[in-house]
């Protein structure tokens, strides 16, 4: 099963990715220094983060499934460095994300 996903960390930081083995165990490839950055020592000790599958497929093409992603990348904001982890695609900043950038993320704020 071909699958597209979302981390949550605990700051409310998201990550959406693909994985096209239907691996249980694969949390993506975030940039580890950017995820590092945004808590203390401490707070690394004890870290949970949450997968969610956001879209499924046992027939789509990996192209397709790419499609899905970078779509739910756009969707969720996930590019933008107030929201999310992802890199890319780039984040085109509107007055309203540059605003909101700073305010952490929440499931219900989709």
């Amino acid at each position: 099963m071909k699958v597209v996903y979302r981390i949550t960390y605990p700051n409310g930081k998201i990550y959406i990715g693909k994985d096209l083995t239907g691996s249980a165990n694969y949390f993506g490839s975030a940039h580890s220094a950017t995820i590092t950055a945004d808590f203390t020592p401490e707070q690394l000790r004890d870290f949970t983060i949450r997968r969610e599958i956001l879209w499924e497929s046992g027939t789509a093409s990996d192209a397709e499934v790419g499609q899905r992603e970078v779509e739910l990348i756009r969707v969720n904001r996930s590019n933008e460095p107030g929201i999310g982890y992802n890199r890319w695609p780039r984040s085109r900043p509107t007055p309203e994300s540059e605003r909101l950038g700073s305010l952490p993320h929440h499931d219900n704020d989709n």
